[in-house]
């Protein structure tokens, strides 16, 4: 009797104990404290241009249309229409969450593309992008590694249909970097950033090789920024110093010289935008010298006298974009206007042998100014989009006056007109 009334007490505890977890509010899953996870997109590209332009990995990239180059009949061979299809843009991402670190909040992103590294052979095979770790604390954040430039900014960047994400207006690339934000407010935050180049590369001089010119300087670019953001308003400003150093000799074999010669430069940039459910508002503008790394106009000339070594001048580059585009969920049209000039790097009337180590030059010949104006519709449905865009882009070529890099007479201005048409599906 007693062993049957034991067994029914225990019963009724468990019964008691099922009903009392069950009327209890159901307790939060717990955060995973490691976590990775997947992202990406399949994306092909048909493209189609009236003009042979600068460009990148077979025209997927156009910088700006070509000179004219006249046959023996007067004809211009550049221009002539091309076309093509193009799926190397597709990108595959990790993310990583993990334990904390010295109170902090850790991540990590790994990043490529099929986009290749150069022309030719390594077209198709898969390149770094990114490849960072991050540390966050309350208000202060630490990354390491390979990111964008701190002059792209993600939140900030025009919406366009081609690759180019507005490139020759807007910085572009990625740089090995040390970078630390802090929350002044909740909305105000200031961003410093010591970087080496790496993604485009620099310029260099005669007898340098990839990237040299950044080697070779001890001193990392050393960049800071403003920036106030809230649920609808991005507003930033900030600035940065570059001391590159070419060469360590000036390479002779009858004359050889040690050279610590450098190239400083600094620039300056801003940006805005206003977006609600509606439409969105972008426009960026920067200004300063040797800006070729972030795939812009510019680098730096040379010059060389009797008997000394080669020394080293900044160009300038201005550019600023404007981005307008809906915020529809199925339809959203946009348009983009971007505009850069050369400056040059400023008048110089030595007796001496000068060189230009710059974007925009070919031959005897430099651009002066681009322009481009393009117009899209994005056609969204769940992780599937297409977007055909037009767009026109205008170069304005002149006689290259070599000692400051700027073109002098002989102006002419040549345009492309390109049509294409994007697909992607994201994960």
């Amino acid at each position: 009797m007693m062993k049957k009334n034991y067994v029914l007490l225990l019963l009724a505890l468990t019964i008691g104990k099922a009903l009392g977890q069950s009327s209890s509010p159901a307790a939060a899953p717990a955060e995973k404290e490691w976590d990775v996870s997947l992202y990406g997109f399949i994306r092909t590209d048909y493209i189609w241009d009236t003009r042979k332009s600068s460009q990148v990995r077979e025209d997927n990239l156009n910088l700006y249309p070509l000179d004219e180059a006249l046959d023996v009949n007067g004809d211009d061979i550049n221009k002539a229409p091309q076309s093509n299809f193009l799926a190397v843009t597709s990108r595959l991402g990790v993310k990583v969450k993990g334990s904390k670190v010295w109170g902090a909040k850790t991540s990590g992103t790994i990043e490529g593309d099929f986009f290749g590294n150069f022309e030719g052979s390594t077209i198709g095979l898969f390149r770094l992008r990114h490849g960072y770790v991050n540390l966050d604390w309350e208000r202060t954040s630490l990354t390491m590694g390979q990111t964008w430039y701190p002059q792209f900014i993600p939140e900030v960047f025009p919406g366009v249909a081609n690759f180019n994400t507005g490139i020759m207006f807007n910085p572009f690339g990625w740089a090995t970097q040390v970078k630390v934000k802090h929350m002044l407010t909740k909305d105000l935050s200031f961003t410093a950033v010591a970087y080496k180049e790496r993604e485009f590369t620099t310029q260099t001089a005669t007898g340098g090789s990839q990237n040299s010119a950044s080697l070779n300087s001890v001193l990392p670019t050393l960049h800071g920024q403003f920036q106030y953001k809230n649920k609808s308003v991005i507003l930033g400003v900030g600035g940065e110093f570059k001391s590159l150093q070419p060469l360590t000799s000036n390479g002779s074999t009858t004359n050889l010289l040690a050279s610590d010669e450098k190239v400083n430069s600094t620039s300056f940039f801003g940006y805005a935008k206003y977006s609600n459910e509606k439409i969105s508002i972008k426009a960026y503008g920067i200004t300063g010298g040797n800006l070729a790394n972030l795939v812009m106009l510019g680098g730096f000339t040379g010059k060389t006298e009797a008997g000394k070594v080669e020394t080293y001048k900044a160009i300038q580059t201005t550019a600023y974009w404007v981005d307008i585009a809906s915020n529809g969920k199925a339809v959203a049209p946009g348009i983009f206007f971007g505009y850069t000039k050369n400056h040059g790097s400023g008048n110089d009337d030595s007796v001496a042998t000068f060189a230009n180590y710059s974007r925009g030059v070919s031959g005897n010949r430099v651009v002066d100014k681009v322009w481009r104006l393009s117009g899209r519709v994005d056609f969204k449905q769940n992780k599937f989009r297409i977007s055909p865009e037009l767009e026109y882009t205008v170069a304005t070529w002149g006689d290259l006056v070599k000692s400051n890099a700027t073109a002098y007479n002989n102006k002419k201005d040549l345009g492309n007109f390109r049509t294409m048409i994007s697909c992607s599906y994201s994960f």
